[in-house]
């Protein structure tokens, strides 16, 4: 059976944009900045595109769809209403950063997108949102030790800007991973398995009428 593939254009197109975000993220900001989930993202996603993985794509859009909506509500809403709703992109307004510095953050508002369409043409994996799960166990910890207090890498010194001092610091970077897990990505999995699932099956793969796979699905849903 063949299998949906993702355009060679859009592979070019988003490896054409990691040669350059990379390299200028790492001079800006150094290279801990890509310890952030929705930085590290980027190169799950230029992964998946190439291997056309569903379970990387499904795994990124599970991980950075609440996070991302979050980051784009508190974006918006300052631009909208004057401040902002949430925290965490005052770094988007501080003049004191070069405006085209600032633009190429602006990843976040199309990430999720761009994740949907790729779990469309590739499938959805219910195991994503695991993975997901999995990769904070070590980038939770690792952000938190690399990192500076100032840089605040998701979040695990000052959640939604208030200082943590009720558990070491490596203790909650552990008990952050199943709070995340279970308040961000198993909500986002949901939505996905809504929306997304029923039609995230590759035309080309859908069994048709008569075939053996019609057979074995009809047979799954009988009582």
């Amino acid at each position: 059976m063949t299998t949906a593939r993702i355009p060679l254009a859009a592979k070019l197109a988003y490896t054409a944009w990691m040669l350059v975000w990379v390299p200028v993220y790492w001079l800006e900001n150094g290279w801990t900045n890509f310890l952030w989930i929705c930085d590290l993202a980027n190169f799950v996603i230029l992964a998946a595109l190439w291997s056309e993985s569903a379970l990387l794509a499904s795994s990124q859009l599970a991980g950075i769809l609440v996070i991302q909506a979050v980051w784009a509500l508190d974006y918006l809403g300052r631009l909208a209403l004057g401040f902002h709703p949430v925290g965490g992109t005052e770094y988007m307004f501080d003049e004191s950063r070069p405006l085209w510095l600032r633009a190429f953050s602006l990843f976040h508002l199309w990430t999720v997108p761009l994740l949907a369409w790729m779990v469309l043409r590739l499938g959805h994996d219910r195991r994503g949102w695991l993975l997901q799960a999995a990769i904070l166990v070590p980038l939770f910890p690792l952000g938190q030790q690399l990192g500076t207090r100032e840089q605040n890498l998701n979040w695990m010194w000052s959640p939604f800007g208030v200082e943590q001092t009720w558990l070491p610091p490596l203790a909650f970077a552990f008990l952050a991973v199943p709070i995340t897990a279970l308040l961000a990505f198993w909500p986002a999995e949901q939505l996905i398995r809504r929306l997304l699932e029923p039609r995230a099956w590759p035309r080309s793969r859908r069994p048709t009428k008569g075939s053996a796979l019609s057979y074995q699905a009809g047979r799954a849903r009988a009582p």
